[in-house]
């Protein structure tokens, strides 16, 4: 198994350690999660560029590393909820669009044709991610000085900032997940009216 793999398999536990952080009680555990999350979108980062520069590209990297950026986004989204960060309904929109384009790939694959990302989807998960990132670092602010919440701009932050991420990230979500399923609409369409 080459490095950019092993960076992969990684983060796979780093998602997991994340998870725990930020649904524990530990103390300072927001901020773990925060840093963890980081650390896992810096190895994302290394893995990619590792295996194109040596050439070390393998079929387990083409398939597990998208695989477990959806596991680490997911994962993200679900523990937020307890959390108040965001509504269930959300988290929900963004792991089923997962779960439907990872099908669609699949079924794509078996008929021996490979759906590329689409630039869209790629703006999609950076609006990911920053929702993300926004909400853990509020909570990480919360957690590193507790009467911080109280304060105006947090709370501004908060409900104003947070939901226009939210907003965001979830019309690209289900706009890019519709135009993916629309554009290759002719993988789950009957055999029949595929002509």
């Amino acid at each position: 198994m080459n490095w950019a793999n092993r960076l992969t398999l990684g983060r796979l536990a780093l998602t997991i350690v994340f998870v725990l952080a930020l649904s524990s009680t530990w103390v300072y555990g927001r901020t773990i999660a925060l840093l963890l999350f980081i650390l896992a979108g810096i190895s994302d980062y290394l893995d990619g560029e590792i295996a194109r520069r040596y050439g070390i590209v393998t079929n387990f990297g083409k398939l597990i590393d998208p695989l477990v950026d959806k596991v680490m986004m997911a994962a993200a989204f679900i523990c937020l909820v307890p959390l108040g960060a965001v509504p269930a309904w959300v988290a929900t929109i963004v792991v089923a669009r997962d779960f439907l384009i990872t099908g669609l790939r699949l079924l794509a694959s078996s008929e021996g044709t490979v759906l590329a990302a689409e630039k869209l989807g790629k703006h999609k998960t950076s609006w990911q991610i920053a929702t993300v990132l926004f909400f853990l670092l509020l909570l990480s602010t919360r957690e590193l000085g507790p009467t911080v919440e109280e304060t105006a701009w947090w709370q501004n932050a908060w409900r104003y900032g947070g939901d226009a991420l939210l907003w965001i990230t979830i019309g690209l979500t289900i706009y890019s997940g519709l135009g993916y399923l629309w554009r290759h609409r002719a993988l789950i369409l009957p055999t029949g009216a595929r002509a």
